[in-house]
């Protein structure tokens, strides 16, 4: 008998070799933010039972394209253990997660794997926060200053469509929207106009890895945050 069931590969091989934690997602609702970005809720699947949750907490999840499984990496949003829920958030591209994400409806399920993530707030606490992203790791962001509180921060942030400046973003922070134009020259630009002497903050990057590398370096050269207070991590690379 033949087994048309989608495989992971070896990416799944080797999360599986490295001892991941494996679990089923069930959707359970949706909530279109604007037109291009979608908020999916989810039965967690016991995901989150004994797990602390940190900020930017991120999982993979396994989209199912012409007999294969490819992961892409989304961050918890309203992580809730003691109800076994969770949020993913979706900015919508042609793509296929967020094709996925667009036709599920409550009940579809969805293998998620947990291994790789981590992240801790700076201590002692820094006098302020420069924080670069676009819609795509908006999530993370939102994590990310829900969890300084009211400690100062700057956030640029890459607009691809014109609704992605009504997406609702952390009520404490100074935000600079910037249209995305090819390969992030403009935010790259904007990041590196805004420059000031950041030498006691913590500077946070997520963009595709052409711009996240950019702008890493504008904020140790231009901003003085050293590289040990710099976390960088590209969220999507151009043409994925």
């Amino acid at each position: 008998m033949v087994d048309n069931k989608p495989t992971r590969g070896w990416q799944g091989a080797v999360l599986k070799l490295f001892g991941a934690g494996e679990y089923e997602l069930t959707v359970t609702g949706r909530e279109q933010i604007s037109e291009h970005y979608l908020r999916l809720n989810f039965n967690a699947g016991g995901m989150l039972a004994g797990r602390v949750v940190h900020p930017t907490m991120w999982i993979r999840m396994w989209f199912p394209d012409n007999g294969k499984l490819h992961q892409r990496g989304y961050t918890l949003v309203n992580p809730d253990p003691a109800g076994d829920t969770v949020d993913i958030e979706f900015a919508l591209h042609d793509g296929i997660a967020s094709r996925w994400a667009c036709a599920a409806q409550p009940g579809d399920t969805i293998g998620a794997t947990v291994l790789g993530s981590s992240f801790a707030l700076p201590t002692p606490p820094p006098a302020g926060y420069v924080i670069v992203g676009d819609t795509a790791s908006l999530p993370a962001i939102n994590s990310l200053l829900d969890s300084i509180g009211e400690t100062p921060a700057t956030v640029f942030l890459a607009a691809a469509h014109d609704d992605d400046v009504d997406l609702p973003v952390g009520e404490n922070a100074e935000i600079f929207w910037i249209d995305r134009r090819v390969s992030g020259t403009a935010l790259v630009e904007a990041v590196s106009e805004g420059a000031y002497d950041a030498e006691d903050h913590f500077g946070w990057v997520a963009c595709d890895n052409r711009t996240t590398r950019a702008v890493a370096k504008i904020l140790r050269e231009d901003y003085r945050i050293p590289r040990t207070s710099i976390k960088a991590q590209a969220y999507w690379a151009e043409g994925a």
